[in-house]
């Protein structure tokens, strides 16, 4: 029995992830991870990282975040709590996608994954109060490679469902697009 489904986005190398539930009476069981089937869509490294993220009210832009080569990293994101709508930006350079997004509803009852390779930087917005989400990480955290985009960029024109209500200095802070931070991020 597969535990997936894995479905293309038009990003290449993005999927969105359905889990299989198996429910009773009791609740529901569903496998969070599986290193075998992620390898049928390239998934081939070990789980560098487990980070775990809550998010206090609706509206917060959180993102784009990206790691340089060599520390950058494949993200498998989940929200476990709460409703968040999931977003990737192809950065690679040369992509016929390149600075393209794909969004999708990541929600505690929908219980989507968002597969996200390397060469695309992550962001999300919350669409619910106390959300929460958790990211399975292919690389370990290296501030030194730590780079992002501004999630308001009109370059990228990412269209928000909701109003901004709050974003962190740092992210609000992030440069507008400069496409030599791009360098050494190829389409693979």
């Amino acid at each position: 029995m597969q535990n997936f489904d894995f479905t293309p986005t038009p990003l290449t190398g993005v999927y969105t992830v359905d889990k299989k539930l198996i429910e009773d009476e009791r609740g529901f069981f569903n496998r969070f991870f599986c290193e075998r089937e992620f390898s049928r869509i390239g998934f081939n490294h070990s789980i560098a990282q487990i980070n775990h993220t809550k998010t206090l009210e609706r509206g917060v832009i959180r993102g784009f975040h990206y790691q340089k080569p060599p520390h950058n990293e494949i993200k498998i994101v989940s929200c476990v709590k709460g409703s968040v709508l999931d977003v990737a930006v192809d950065i690679r350079q040369g992509s016929p996608t390149f600075l393209h997004w794909y969004a999708i509803e990541l929600s505690e009852k929908n219980k989507k994954s968002l597969y996200i390779p390397n060469g695309f930087a992550h962001g999300f917005q919350s669409l619910e109060d106390d959300s929460e989400l958790i990211y399975l990480h292919s690389e370990f955290y290296n501030s030194d490679a730590e780079e992002a985009l501004n999630a308001m960029d009109p370059e990228i024109s990412m269209d928000w469902p909701l109003a901004l209500t709050k974003m962190s200095n740092r992210d609000r802070n992030h440069p507008m697009i400069n496409l030599n931070i791009f360098k050494g991020i190829k389409v693979k």
